[in-house]
């Protein structure tokens, strides 16, 4: 199927409840395939490292290979994620486009709040932009309705209110409640002059330095990945040459 134009999909009710680790596992399946195709589909050790990685991630975990092994079990069983055989090193891609009948704009809004939880118009449309373009905030919320609609997204606050948080669809009620019970008690606190007008005088500033790290974090990720493939790939002939020094029956 096509990953421009998804075919219209049933609304669930809710959809199924998603634990922190798959929903990050899904993220960065998603992230790596968009920002390093060359290095997709990933081995299960380049899903730890991105599961683990600190950048653009919140919260920070540290989960092992054999955590995520089980949580890929459960993903595959699910429908969401395939395993590639038959190479020297399994792989894994995931299967979101067909399950969540997503275009591309759509997807890569999904995979930012699944690594990085609840956030802003503001703050998704910048994030999101390193996978997918995404002019400005009309064009965001062009792409929001339909997700909302389906219950893939789920507005934590008043609709178009500056600082309502957005966030996926595949929590728990109770972390739901959790997420706008935060977003109210931010919006309660009082701003004070000085740091709104400080927070004016910075935006230019803080959106170039923005701009400057994403090209960063999009470089080191390739090293990383490339890294990593050039480690495999000595594993894979110390193999070979262990196997071809032993003595043959």
């Amino acid at each position: 199927m096509s990953s421009e134009t998804p075919a219209i999909a049933d609304t669930p009710e809710s959809w199924p409840v998603l634990s922190a680790l798959e929903r990050r596992i899904l993220g960065v399946l998603v992230e790596k395939a968009k920002t390093t195709p060359d290095t997709y589909p990933l081995s299960l050790n380049a899903l730890a490292t991105g599961c683990n990685q600190k950048s653009s991630r919140d919260p920070v975990m540290s989960v092992d290979e054999a955590e995520v092994d089980e949580a890929l079990s459960a993903l595959q069983a699910k429908g969401l994620v395939i395993k590639i055989t038959g190479g020297r090193v399994v792989r894994w891609r995931h299967h979101l486009y067909d399950r969540w009948q997503v275009n591309k704009v759509e997807l890569a809004l999904l995979a930012e709040l699944l690594l990085r939880s609840a956030q802003t118009e503001g703050e998704l449309r910048t994030h999101a932009s390193r996978m997918e373009p995404v002019d400005d905030l009309e064009q965001l919320r062009q792409a929001l309705r339909p997700m909302v609609e389906r219950k893939l997204i789920v507005m934590l606050g008043p609709e178009g209110r500056r600082g309502t948080l957005l966030a996926h669809g595949f929590h728990a009620p109770e972390e739901v409640e959790a997420l706008r019970s935060h977003g109210r008690a931010s919006e309660a606190a009082p701003a004070t002059p000085s740091a709104a007008s400080a927070a004016s005088a910075n935006a230019e500033q803080l959106a170039a330095v923005q701009a400057e790290l994403q090209q960063a974090r999009r470089a080191i990720a390739d090293l990383q990945a490339r890294m990593q493939q050039t480690e495999e790939a000595v594993q894979e002939l110390r193999r070979q040459l262990q196997t071809a020094s032993q003595p043959s029956a």
